[in-house]
């Protein structure tokens, strides 16, 4: 099996944008506007309930029970860059 991803660290940026560290040093800027399907993630349209998320041992979630599997957030590709000894790498 290939590498399983681990969010380390993730920080709201704003509208349903989240800013997400994994294991690896690999950063992205996700939006997960497109993602808020669903009954689960209705209330996360609401952006002050949707900054609320937090980290799940291993990817982000909300209160309410939703997350986004990591995998799903690792292969976002938009805006992603490395940090190797505090550089970033593109």
């Amino acid at each position: 099996m290939g590498y399983l991803p681990i969010v380390i660290n993730a920080k709201y940026i704003s509208d349903y944008k989240i800013e997400v560290e994994f294991d690896n040093g690999v950063k992205k800027t996700i939006d997960c506007k497109n993602w808020l399907k669903g009954k689960i993630f209705k209330p996360l349209k609401n952006k002050d309930y949707f900054s609320k998320f937090f980290i799940d041992g291993w990817t982000i979630a909300w209160p309410n029970g939703a997350d986004i599997a990591p995998e799903t957030l690792y292969k976002y590709t938009t805006n992603s860059t490395k940090t190797q000894n505090h550089k970033v790498l593109k």
